[in-house]
């Protein structure tokens, strides 16, 4: 019997593979981590009147303005790098949960680099830029490590 008939023979009789609930909640993080980020660019934006801009990373150039279609491609592109970064972990390790975490955690502290990092923007446009990254690793990082292939 192919995956597909299996799948829809457990849908007929009203059964979900442990898969497919994984595969709903890795979803659902990413959802909210997008979720998030345009949250706080919409505060940040609309609530309290910051043009939100990406510093300039070389002498010379100048910030980048950023949009909400920024904020949802850089939400979900590094969402869904990290889990697919997760499969490949769960498949080469025995503690697929702790290796996920201290990944996640380093992956976040690198990732502040960029908004951190460059000139041309304001403090409070670089504290905007830290809460949309941690917010959605605040919600990416212990998600896709609930969902986590136990210990071996």
């Amino acid at each position: 019997m192919s995956s597909i008939e299996h799948t829809s023979e457990d849908a007929r009789k009203g059964t979900v593979s442990l898969g497919s609930v994984r595969q709903r909640a890795r979803l659902a993080a990413v959802g909210a981590a997008i979720v998030a980020a345009l949250a706080v660019w919409f505060v940040a934006e609309v609530v309290f009147g910051l043009d939100l801009r990406r510093p300039a990373a070389s002498v010379g150039a100048q910030a980048e303005d950023i949009d909400a279609v920024h904020v949802v491609f850089a939400a979900a592109v590094g969402s869904l790098a990290g889990w697919a970064l997760l499969a490949v972990v769960e498949r080469l390790t025995a503690r697929p949960r702790r290796v996920w975490t201290v990944i996640g955690v380093v992956a976040l502290v690198v990732s502040l680099g960029g908004p951190l990092s460059g000139s041309g923007i304001t403090t409070s446009n670089r504290l905007a830029l830290v809460l949309m990254h941690v917010v959605a690793a605040a919600l990416v990082i212990p998600a896709l490590a609930r969902t986590a292939r136990a210990p071996r």
